[in-house]
């Protein structure tokens, strides 16, 4: 029996991994698709469109990393748009070589500012694609390619296989290749339409479990009603990182030239007690008699890390009446249309899109005004706090419950008042007796 319970709940630790389910954006993922637009002597010259249907998750620098395995013997000629990153073997070709010989193909984005006939629609910007809720025009990334050795018609063709994608690190789960209705594409005067020859779609899914073992930013709270600051949780994001972290000293910062970026992108954090390289902090402010204001502010306590295009995603009851929102851009998140509890802020381009690392510029803040729902209103139990908090598209750990800043006990105060009422009809009642 024993055994049979711990292979269900195996099997549901992977069906949650692979099924990569995120109750704020159900429908979230990024669609990879091939458009087959003409044959060639050997093969055919084919479109390969990304397309992040993510709300609030982009990738960002450096950027996503492509592969997958070729069905057959296939190679690729040229590239428009995107490289592989390496050629592989093509020493049977003579005089005209591919660009790469490989049987599992990487393939990565070009950085901006390449060559014009280097170029394609929607290309060469590093790899970085925004989310489909903060830019749907910058949520796409394309490229072309010819394919060799593979089939001259749609009945020859064979569909690559086992597709990965970096993003720019794990935690995407690539489904199989299917064949779905050809594309069509509409001419630049917009008078004909065409279609692509053959059309085909690769879903992938994110696991913030697959991602990493542990959170990459934590939640900390306060409240103008009450003096008790809740910190983010100790070792929110893990310890193992403790020794590598930088007290924050500016001799010793400036001595160990912490803001040069390493090849590996290895992570170099402020000594936190929590070790996250995000915090957001969430302050209830002020309290009127139809509103309540709220503080957010965003730290980054990484020293080699930038965060361009950032999001931040929050689940809170009274978000359905968010009146304003003072420095960032805010979308509202419908995952349930009847409900509207979720809402999605950025920052505002040119103006603190750009979270700078660690150091006096390495935060963002900005306030929001909420109306009160007097049916349902209350700062009591918590209730003026978020229940989820997402930082570019990651889950953020919050406090414990139990030690959330409380309302303090207004038995004292009432009590006061009637011992003072008490005492300002004393003489009356000793003339009375």
């Amino acid at each position: 029996m024993r055994l049979v319970i711990s292979a269900l709940c195996v099997l549901a630790l992977f069906s949650y991994a692979v099924v990569a389910y995120d109750p704020l954006d159900p429908n979230g993922n990024i669609t990879i698709k091939w458009d087959v637009v003409s044959w060639t002597a050997d093969g055919y010259v084919a479109v390969v469109t990304l397309n992040n249907f993510q709300m609030f998750r982009h990738i960002m620098n450096p950027g996503w990393t492509l592969g997958w395995t070729w069905a057959k013997k296939e190679v690729i000629w040229s590239m428009v748009g995107a490289q592989a990153t390496e050629q592989g073997d093509c020493s049977k070709f003579k005089g005209n070589i591919p660009h790469c010989c490989k049987k599992i193909p990487t393939v990565v984005d070009l950085l901006p500012g390449v060559p014009y006939n280097q170029q394609f629609t929607n290309c060469c910007k590093g790899g970085v694609v925004a989310a489909w809720g903060q830019d749907p025009s910058q949520a796409i990334s394309s490229f072309q390619l010819s394919v060799g050795q593979a089939g001259t018609s749609n009945k020859t063709v064979r569909l690559p296989k086992n597709f990965t994608l970096l993003a720019p690190g794990p935690g995407y789960t690539c489904g199989p290749a299917k064949i779905v209705p050809s594309t069509t594409f509409l001419t630049p005067d917009k008078r004909r339409k065409t279609q692509a020859l053959m059309t085909w779609n690769v879903t992938c899914t994110y696991s913030q479990f697959l991602a990493r073992k542990n959170p990459s930013c934590c939640v900390s709270l306060s409240s103008f009603y009450n003096e008790t600051i809740t910190p983010c949780p100790s070792c929110a994001c893990g310890c193992h990182n403790k020794k590598n972290c930088v007290k924050r000293d500016s001799k010793i910062l400036s001595m160990l030239g912490v803001h040069t970026p390493k090849k590996d992108n290895e992570p170099l954090l402020q000594c936190t007690h929590h070790m996250c390289p995000i915090r957001v902090h969430w302050h209830v402010k002020q309290n009127y008699k139809d509103y309540w204001r709220v503080k957010v502010a965003i730290t980054n306590f990484n020293y080699r890390m930038n965060y361009s295009l950032w999001t931040l995603a929050i689940q809170h009851p009274n978000l359905n009446n968010l009146t304003q929102v003072f420095s960032f851009d805010y979308k509202p998140l419908l995952p349930y249309e009847s409900i509207n509890d979720t809402g999605m802020f950025y920052g505002m381009k040119y103006f603190n899109d750009l979270l700078m690392e660690a150091g006096p510029t390495g935060n963002v803040q900005s306030e929001l005004l909420l109306q009160k729902d007097k049916d349902r209103f209350t700062f009591k139990q918590g209730w003026a706090f978020p229940r989820k908090v997402y930082f570019n598209g990651d889950e953020c750990m919050l406090p414990p419950p139990d030690t959330y800043p409380f309302l303090p006990n207004t038995a004292p105060a009432n009590l006061f008042i009637f011992q003072a009422f008490i005492f300002l009809l004393l003489p009356f009642l000793l003339v009375i007796w």
